[in-house]
């Protein structure tokens, strides 16, 4: 292949590659494109290829965990933001319960109850799984085998990070006021656990499928 018929190849797989990700509603993962490519592609390359082109643009092309999609530049998400009426914000029970499940996962409502010092609602997690941001990763290998919850991609897409190493550290928060700055000076905030099952998870059972609250009302009793 001349060079000149290997740029038209690249050129017509970048625009395919723009298509799809541009008519996707959701961050699609490479697999998902690699069938309207030539066999053999790299569509790895070819996704930071075209992300290198749309870095100073009004639309960035961005990583959510494994996947990717089309967002609105960083600095000019500020025109965009509309509040709607019939938004509720979370509330602190739920935002804190977020943020232990972000740095803690996986982590069981037991576990989740014990950094957060009080009981957790079995609604806060329904809402935050109705949310799309929290997932039912497996059942902890402990006495009752209770759910662990961890983070899902819609909540890196929603928060702006590529991986949950993008998380905020201990002086980001501090400087954030999120949190006081008169802690222990050897505390840390955990690395959470970025992918399967763990060593001490099993795989959902085929009924937790489709029965969230039943699997939460029955967390650390079955």
């Amino acid at each position: 292949m001349s060079a000149d018929e290997h740029a038209e190849v690249l050129e017509r797989y970048l625009r395919i590659l723009e298509a799809l990700l541009f008519a996707s509603s959701e961050p699609l993962a490479p697999a998902e494109m690699a069938p309207y490519l030539g066999e053999g592609s790299d569509v790895g390359a070819l996704l930071e290829e075209l992300q290198r082109r749309y870095a100073t643009r009004g639309v960035n092309l961005v990583r959510r965990g494994d996947k990717w999609a089309f967002r609105t530049a960083e600095d000019l998400g500020f025109l965009l933001r509309r509040e709607l009426a019939e938004t509720r914000p979370l509330s602190r029970a739920a935002l804190e319960t977020l943020a232990i499940i972000a740095y803690h996962q996986p982590a069981t409502r037991a576990e989740i109850e014990e950094v957060r010092g009080v009981g957790t609602d079995k609604n806060t997690l329904t809402t935050l799984m109705e949310a799309g941001w929290v997932r039912m990763r497996g059942r902890r290998r402990t006495p009752g085998r209770p759910v662990t919850y961890g983070t899902t991609e819609g909540f890196l897409d929603h928060f702006g990070l590529e991986s949950l190493g993008d998380l905020p550290g201990l002086d980001e928060l501090k400087g954030a006021g999120l949190l006081s700055s008169r802690l222990p000076p050897d505390m840390q905030i955990p690395l959470p656990f970025d992918g399967g099952l763990r060593d001490d998870e099993d795989p959902l059972e085929p009924d937790d499928a489709g029965e969230t609250e039943e699997a939460i009302d029955g967390d650390g009793g079955r």
